[in-house]
């Protein structure tokens, strides 16, 4: 006998990936209904119904009523198709009676199996749709806009990358297997102990150290400002000991992480009798070889809006 809804919603909510895919298959002709009488016939239709996938896999613990899966899949479904006739947001969330809680990165990346598996997932696209990706949906540098400066690309490529990596994420999901990928969470929490170190090293006048053990010897780096040197490493090093001589600290925030990229967000910490030396936080981009970094785009977010 086929599972009900409430199992399977069940499943999912405890991490069965396998349990959200067929509950996703079983409802995916109503959503693909409501995105055709929305949008009409074309690639939006599909492309909503793909977000709307997107949003349930965010989502799943905030269905209240598992019995009413199929109702609620239509109504993101339907916001998801809003949003694209608004050009807004290609992952909106759903709104009406649903909680309007978003899971921050933290509650994202902690999500059991259902974490696991979209990393896994994610491990099958190009580097770039991949860090469009981790920006987007496990970053605060989730707006186009900063997305495309961290990136150096324009927006509409960042578009591109981010439309390439729902629809793999949709596909993949679409043909689950309950396999057993990668523990995501201990690759996070390992990347951050590193990141911790790494940053503790520096305040302690060690960043030179630092750098000749975690970077490769032609690594690439660029400044906030996308400033370059010819000698990189030594570039990056003054600019360390410039920022530490001035009296600005670091407090990390925030660590992504996946096999060969790592993202650091960090509070800078201006010295008291100059409070506005720096910027107020710091993005540390790396794309890793074999575990060293090659590539290092340091980058100012803007703050987000009150």
């Amino acid at each position: 006998m086929p599972l009900s809804n409430e199992e399977l919603v069940r499943a999912a909510v405890a991490g069965d990936v396998t349990g959200l895919g067929l509950l996703l298959s079983r409802h995916r002709a109503g959503m693909h209904a409501v995105a055709l009488s929305v949008l009409g016939h074309g690639p939006d239709a599909e492309d909503a119904v793909q977000d709307a996938m997107l949003v349930a896999v965010r989502r799943i613990d905030d269905l209240r009523d598992p019995a009413a899966a199929g109702p609620w899949l239509k109504a993101i479904t339907r916001n998801a198709c809003r949003a694209r006739l608004r050009a807004a947001s290609p992952v909106p969330f759903p709104d009406g009676d649903l909680p309007s809680h978003d899971p921050t990165p933290e509650e994202l990346l902690e999500r059991r199996a259902l974490r696991d598996w979209v990393w896994h997932a994610m491990a099958g696209l190009s580097e770039p749709v991949r860090l469009a990706a981790l920006l987007r949906y496990f970053s605060d540098v989730s707006s186009y806009d900063q997305i495309a400066a961290l990136c150096e690309v324009p927006v509409g490529t960042v578009r591109s990358r981010l439309s390439q990596a729902r629809t793999k994420l949709a596909a993949a999901l679409a043909n689950t297997a309950d396999l057993a990928h990668d523990d995501a969470a201990a690759l996070t929490r390992t990347r951050r102990r590193e990141a911790e170190e790494i940053l503790a090293a520096a305040q302690r006048g060690a960043f030179a150290d630092v750098v000749r053990e975690h970077w490769r010897p032609d690594v690439e780096f660029i400044g906030p400002g996308g400033e370059r040197e010819g000698d990189d490493r030594a570039f990056a090093i003054r600019g360390m000991e410039a920022d530490l001589a001035a009296g600005v600290r670091q407090r990390l925030v925030e660590v992504v992480a996946g096999p060969d990229l790592s993202i650091w967000r960090a509070d800078l910490i201006s010295p008291p009798d100059d409070p506005a030396h720096c910027p107020p936080s710091l993005v540390w981009l790396h794309h890793l070889r074999e575990g060293r970094v090659r590539r290092l785009r340091l980058f100012h977010p803007r703050p987000r809006a009150a």
